[in-house]
């Protein structure tokens, strides 16, 4: 009965913002090389890499304890949400996890963040707070938390960025960032989902694809209602069905299968699976650790995770 109000809720409010547009700049969509352009980067060694705080680390992270100034409310998406400001005059902008926790976009969206940027692929600063204190127009109070993500200077959000038309489209990193979003049931692989950074590296400007709202994901690939963040429903759900003429076909059952259908091969599979499966079990439990997930229900996540990546590094030589 529960998981059924869950999907009724998820139908409602998906009808409730058709209207909601997300304003941002124009996309940035390059049909051929782009200067200062990446996807991914080497990681080099992931096995140093801390999952708990991810690449911005320690020093970037929310204060807990802190007394946050509301800016102005969020106006998009299904999660409530707002803008804050922290004493140190940084901003936040804050995806609450709903009444009920029906929806915990949140939560998945950390942990998937921390394990796509220890593999090389980019990601902004996101942290997890399950609470935090908040002072509005009605005085200072205690608000249900979320994810926190930076409004960094050093990384300028200038558009986003297509799927179909960009300039690593075929490329193993490309491909391999495709393989993650089936290995981590990612149903809403939508083009302003998508990020492009501006990062300024020293003297050289740097542009950064990424993928930046990863809520979708960890349940299954349902058209209608599918779960996010349920661990019961990430472990029923197939991933590869079979190797044809090359290909790999995956159970995804998700709006957006056209992207991997007939396109990924398997040595595209093996080398991501490799790539993911180089973090160790304290890695994968820190990551969810990060995203506020408990002991035992990171456990069983990390161990469908295992599955799947197992799954993937036996199609080697099945060109």
């Amino acid at each position: 009965m529960i998981r059924m109000s869950a999907v009724m809720v998820s139908a409602v409010a998906a009808v409730t913002v058709v209207a909601c547009v997300r304003v941002k700049a124009p996309a940035v969509r390059p049909t051929r090389g782009v200067s200062g352009a990446t996807l991914w980067k080497d990681p080099g060694d992931v096995k140093t890499k801390d999952l708990f705080y991810g690449q911005w680390g320690a020093e970037r992270a929310p204060v807990a304890d802190a007394l946050y100034t509301f800016v102005e409310q969020k106006h998009t998406g299904t999660n409530p949400g707002m803008t804050v400001r922290d004493p140190q005059g940084r901003q936040w902008s804050v995806k609450q996890i709903p009444p009920g926790a029906l929806d915990v976009e949140a939560k998945v969206e950390v942990t998937l963040s921390r394990l796509l940027s220890a593999i090389g692929y980019y990601q902004p600063a996101d942290y997890f707070l399950p609470k935090f204190r908040l002072k509005d127009a009605w005085g200072s109070h205690a608000e249900v938390g979320g994810r926190f993500r930076l409004k960094d200077e050093a990384l300028k959000e200038v558009g986003d960025w297509s799927w179909a038309e960009n300039p690593f489209i075929a490329s193993r990193p490309y491909n391999g960032l495709l393989v993650l979003m089936m290995i981590f049931n990612s149903t809403d692989l939508k083009d302003d989902n998508n990020s492009v950074y501006e990062y300024k590296n020293g003297e050289r400007l740097e542009r950064w694809f990424a993928v930046r709202d990863l809520g979708s994901a960890l349940g299954d690939t349902r058209r209608l209602g599918p779960y996010k963040g349920d661990v019961e429903a990430f472990e029923q759900e197939p991933y590869i069905i079979g190797v044809s003429r090359n290909r790999v076909q995956f159970a995804y059952a998700g709006f957006y299968a056209r992207y991997v259908r007939n396109r990924i091969s398997p040595e595209d599979v093996v080398w991501t699976s490799r790539l993911l499966g180089s973090l160790t079990d304290k890695q994968f439990h820190d990551a969810f650790q990060a995203g506020g997930y408990d002991h035992e229900t990171a456990s069983r996540f990390v161990g469908k995770l295992r599955e799947k990546i197992r799954a993937g590094e036996q199609l080697r030589g099945r060109s």
